[in-house]
């Protein structure tokens, strides 16, 4: 005698499928981010942003999440962001080697810096299969530029549809991590009296 009845079987079936098909959205689009504690830059504070790590097997990803991370900056308020400056190449075996985060943050404090934003790029890839999703992952800290002590830190990864460009699934995801960083209006300066 079975415990199940015949007629229910296939709502049993169906209920199981639309999980599944749930879970599956679910996971084709996971999403991690994790900003931390909140910082405050004023908008006319200059912000350096150093070269960031390659953690990963794709050559020059690296000057692509910086270029996006800078414009992103620039889109939240920062007036006055540096950026540190490295040779042009598109050939990964002519490039220089990578600053020491000494040299790096040397560089900041001639610059004028107070902040210096730095990171690793740990997932840059569309992934192999059918679908071949997009996939991101990075790191981001930001040091006081005077102490050289990270005071805001964030990390996160991202997974996209197939369809999706990989640029766009990066770009969403440092916007994510920089929300940790709020910029803040700064009072206007009296005009001289003649």
């Amino acid at each position: 005698m079975s415990l199940s009845s015949p007629t229910r079987a296939p709502a049993r079936r169906a209920a199981l499928g639309l999980a599944s098909a749930a879970a599956m959205l679910l996971a084709g689009c996971a999403v991690t981010a994790l900003p931390g504690q909140p910082l405050s830059v004023p908008a006319d504070g200059k912000f350096a942003v150093l070269p960031l790590s390659n953690a990963t097997d794709t050559p020059l990803v690296e000057r692509r999440a910086q270029a996006i991370t800078v414009s992103l900056l620039q889109q939240k308020g920062l007036r006055d962001v540096v950026v540190y400056p490295q040779k042009a190449s598109d050939n990964p075996l002519d490039a220089e080697p990578a600053a020491s985060g000494t040299q790096a943050l040397a560089w900041a404090k001639q610059q004028g810096a107070r902040y210096a934003l730095s990171g690793t790029v740990t997932e840059w890839r569309y992934k192999t299969g059918v679908d071949s999703e997009p996939a991101v992952g990075i790191t981001l800290q930001v040091a006081d530029v005077a102490t050289g002590q990270v005071v805001w830190s964030a990390s996160g990864g991202r997974s996209g549809w197939g369809y999706q460009a990989l640029a766009a699934v990066g770009q969403s995801q440092i916007e994510s991590l920089l929300r940790g960083i709020r910029v803040t209006a700064t009072a206007e300066k009296p005009a001289a009296k003649p």
